[in-house]
């Protein structure tokens, strides 16, 4: 048995094959076990793309270790490739020796032409330890003796599978066991048929010990307190709940289902014992309207999306900026333009998140910057909102909000402030309700809920007049109400925190970056040690030390995933000169990229 820090696992197979469920398991056993770790899942956007081809091939990565883990790794050290598809789309992205388990039932001629493999590719891999299993036929004679259909018994190869990586790195069983249980317990035979399976892909993998490398992963040296294994959709979902919770506010969600954000709607609409609203539109303006009315009742109103859908949403989210109202928008960016890359990630939104709506309408920009940090910035983005009456767009991305890491369930009593809302009093009413007067600090107004006594006050999208809100055509009202909200927004600087610099402060060089790309850039960072590195979370507006700390560097470098939009908004908010590190192709950053360019640059 050999002891090792840290290594990657690739599951990989056609879209039908499972996958996305094996590599789950496996990162929530890894959890139980008391390991670091990250996951990336990576799937076709098509529902049923054709079965044994590329474009229909299915990914689940876990990178796992003893020691802090930041990214799901660049290179798997392991693959399980269940047919010649799988191996065709993953072999270049393997580690030099990396070991390879073949589903060998699937290596035939038809699954070869259907790869694009005009031979046999197990010809060809040399320089990788490979092992040949035949899991489909084997976990059909596992299950032998069962009264189930002979398909019925093939489904359960990706579980005779995750067996075999049980043994391979010393993971126990009993969660998987346990998570069967609970979730075909009304169902015994696939019950029994899966369980048998992961335990003969155990057994199997344990009989082949000389060919198969054995691995042990200690625990890792973390923070103590209680951890659980967390998604960025889930993360946000739970977020939005906490916020709820602290600030006494019933929490609505009016949302249109689309990739990647679904599932933030799926998992609040389990939630309504917390008091939680979810209302499927049948569209994203529908949507977005529910939430700009629920707002104006009073409640923590948010909405979900991705690009295309924010691109819908933008009148809306205007008349949110018009009436002054809290609204928390979020943005799962994904790859564009148009439909684009639908399970793909990318990082294309922030222009249309700072500037995407007609007229002078800033507001709150924030970014997530990992799985876990998803319920923090989702709380962050409520406290904001409600604490300052005005719309807030939370971008997270398709690689974060798929993706899982370990996360510390917090102490709520201690670990997060108290959000206040801005609810009008009786006081308010001396002299007359004034609903758009506003505290000289923070140019806040009052949120007044329909139904209240005396409290009557005019909305829509029409300019609002200055503290009573009629609608005023006044051209000098008009320039005064655009500064007025626009000073709102930029004083919301003195109520988030300074940036902080990671790396080697005393470098020459300055490394940016924003939104999901964190884990990959910091870890390179670490691993060249002579740059300094801040990644931003707070876009607009940004905190207050952030042009002293970018005027601090010779060289400034901005890594993001799209064109170079943050670069652009430095450049022309700083005039730093900064120059841009970037990848649109779908994928994050890979730390062996970043490394490449910092040792160009640098």
């Amino acid at each position: 048995m050999k002891n090792i820090e840290h290594i990657v696992v690739r599951f990989s197979g056609d879209s039908g094959d499972g996958m996305q469920i094996t590599g789950t398991q496996f990162s929530s056993t890894t959890a139980q076990m008391g390991n670091d770790f990250a996951t990336f899942p990576d799937f076709p956007a098509e529902i049923r793309a054709p079965q044994g081809t590329v474009a229909g091939v299915s990914g689940f990565q876990v990178h796992f270790g003893a020691i802090e883990i930041n990214t799901p790794g660049d290179e798997p050290d392991l693959l399980v490739a269940m047919n010649p598809a799988a191996l065709k789309a993953n072999i270049d992205d393997l580690s030099t020796g990396a070991t390879i388990i073949i589903n060998k039932d699937a290596f035939t001629e038809l699954g070869f032409k259907k790869a694009g493999y005009g031979m046999d590719p197990l010809e060809d891999l040399s320089g990788y330890n490979v092992i040949e299993a035949y899991i489909t036929t084997q976990t059909k004679e596992a299950l032998k003796d069962l009264d189930l259909d002979t398909k019925s018994k093939a489904r359960c190869k990706n579980f005779y599978a995750l067996g075999m990586t049980y043994f391979m790195f010393s993971r126990e069983l009993d969660p998987t066991l346990l998570w069967l249980k609970d979730k075909f317990g009304n169902k015994p035979a696939i019950l029994e048929a899966n369980s048998l399976a992961l335990k003969a892909g155990y057994n199997y993998a344990e009989t082949i010990e000389a060919t198969a490398e054995v691995y042990r992963v200690k625990s890792a040296s973390i923070e103590k307190g209680t951890y659980r294994q967390i998604s960025g959709n889930t993360a946000l979902a739970w977020g939005f709940i906490a916020a709820s919770e602290k600030s006494g506010l019933d929490l609505f969600l009016g949302s249109y289902p689309i990739t990647p954000a679904s599932d933030i709607l799926h998992e609040l609409a389990k939630h309504k014992n917390f008091g939680v609203k979810t209302f499927q539109a049948e569209d994203e303006m529908a949507a977005i309207c529910s939430a700009v009315g629920a707002s104006y009742t009073g409640a923590l109103s948010l909405t979900t999306s991705s690009g295309p859908g924010i691109a819908l949403k933008s009148e809306a989210l205007n008349l949110a900026v018009m009436l002054e109202l809290p609204l928390v928008v979020v943005d799962v960016q994904r790859g564009g333009p148009s439909t684009g890359l639908p399970t793909k990630t990318e990082q294309a939104d922030l222009n249309m998140a700072m500037y995407g709506r007609n007229g002078e309408s800033p507001m709150i920009v924030l970014a997530a910057k990992s799985p876990s940090d998803c319920f923090n910035m989702a709380y962050e983005a409520a406290r904001l909102s409600v604490e300052h009456m005005t719309p807030v767009m939370l971008l997270t991305d398709g690689y974060i909000a798929n993706g899982a890491t370990p996360w510390r369930i917090p102490d709520m009593d201690t670990e997060f402030k108290t959000i206040t809302p801005r609810f009008v009093t009786d006081k308010d009413l001396e002299g007359g309700f004034l609903p758009y007067k506003r505290d000289a600090q923070n140019l806040v107004r009052k949120w007044a809920v329909p139904g209240m006594k005396g409290f009557t006050h005019r909305v829509g999208g029409l300019e609002k007049e200055n503290e009573t809100g009629n609608v005023s055509y006044d051209p000098a009202n008009h320039e005064l109400m655009v500064g007025i909200r626009a000073k709102k927004v930029e004083a919301v600087v003195n109520h988030i925190p300074e940036q902080l610099v990671e790396g080697n402060t005393d470098a020459k060089t300055l490394v940016v970056s924003w939104g999901g790309t964190y884990g990959s850039v910091h870890q390179a960072v670490s691993d060249f040690r002579n740059v300094a590195h801040i990644h931003m979370q707070y876009l607009s507006p940004m905190p207050k030390n952030i042009e002293s700390i970018l005027n601090n560097y010779e060289k400034v470098i901005v890594c993001e995933l799209n064109c170079g939009q943050l670069k652009d908004l430095l450049n022309s908010k700083f005039s730093i000169n900064a120059q841009g590190y970037n990848k649109v192709q779908g994928k994050p950053f890979m730390v062996r990229e970043l490394m490449g360019m910092l040792e160009k640059e640098v």
